[in-house]
């Protein structure tokens, strides 16, 4: 079922101003699918969204990433397509702000997308949060640092990165478990009739009712409204937490990601970033559009 723009009916809305609960946060009423693909840079273009979504409603919903394998034939066969995916990613980054080196394509090009995915998988193996570590800084590594994501000595860098057991994720990635994961992701793709991503599907605790699906990128709102469609409540946001407890908890973060959380312009995002940079709270890193920021450890400061 797809998204129905009108909303929840009024009597199916509650005070605003109704706080959350204890229950609220023993179980989750909401479980939302994220269908990715680690090359796609619309995917990547989703993580200011997540972010902000998590921090203001995550005592609500979890989310579980599924790798939905669309883009794994993306570079073969054609002479062009190589430029033609040079395009696709900077006219993404431009649009969307998240920045993708689409040089990657020329210098670069992945040799082989399926491993990449089912070295998430292996990841996951270690548990849902080393396996959303892992994915994070693959794509780190991907759209920023123009690296070949596909080859052994890359991904062993992410593990490293992503603070796996080096020694088990080696194990994983050759394993027949982390091929059966990614074959199970495959299946639920085909089985939910996801054709477009990103996309996201929304499900309630309600065995009776279908899950609410949303293909493509929208606006903030519109996930926020879509949530509270599945909640049948109209709940608060929860309040922000101080940028350097954000910054402390993400590490590493683009200029879109903090401006989309904290709702603020692209210029006094900066400025606010310039402020923590004089104070050594954090490192400035150019990419080929705009800026990350590398949050400093105390004990590492000057």
């Amino acid at each position: 079922m797809s998204w129905n723009p009108s909303g929840p009916s009024n009597n199916q809305k509650t005070n605003t101003k109704a706080q959350y609960g204890f229950f609220d946060l023993l179980k989750k009423k909401v479980e939302i699918y994220v269908f990715i693909d680690p090359l796609c840079p619309e995917c990547w273009s989703l993580e200011p969204y997540l972010k902000k979504l998590t921090i203001e409603y995550g005592r609500f919903f979890t989310i579980r990433p599924i790798l939905s394998g669309q883009l794994a034939t993306l570079n073969k066969d054609k002479f062009d397509r190589p430029k033609q995916l040079k395009q696709i990613w900077e006219k993404t980054a431009k649009r969307t702000g998240m920045s993708c080196d689409g040089d990657l394509w020329i210098e670069n090009p992945i040799s082989s997308p399926w491993i990449a995915s089912i070295a998430i998988k292996a990841a996951e193996l270690q548990g849902k949060k080393a396996g959303r570590r892992f994915l994070r800084k693959l794509q780190e590594y991907l759209f920023l640092n123009k690296k070949d994501v596909s080859q052994e000595k890359v991904l062993m860098e992410c593990a490293v990165d992503a603070r796996l057991d080096i020694e088990e994720f080696k194990n994983d990635l050759y394993s027949n478990s982390a091929r059966k994961a990614l074959q199970c992701d495959l299946k639920l793709t085909k089985e939910m009739d996801v054709e477009y991503i990103p996309a996201m599907v929304f499900f309630n605790e309600s065995e009776e009712e279908e899950g609410l699906k949303i293909s493509g990128l929208y606006p903030y709102d519109i996930y926020v409204k879509v949530l509270k469609q599945m909640l049948q409540k109209d709940p608060s946001p929860a309040n922000k937490p101080p940028i350097e407890d954000f910054l402390s908890h993400y590490d590493f973060v683009g200029t879109k990601e903090i401006s989309v959380v904290y709702e603020w312009s692209i210029e006094k995002t900066e400025k606010e970033m310039k402020k923590l940079r004089l104070k050594q709270v954090v490192e400035k890193v150019p990419v080929k559009y705009g800026y990350f920021w590398r949050y400093i450890q105390p004990n590492n400061r000057e």
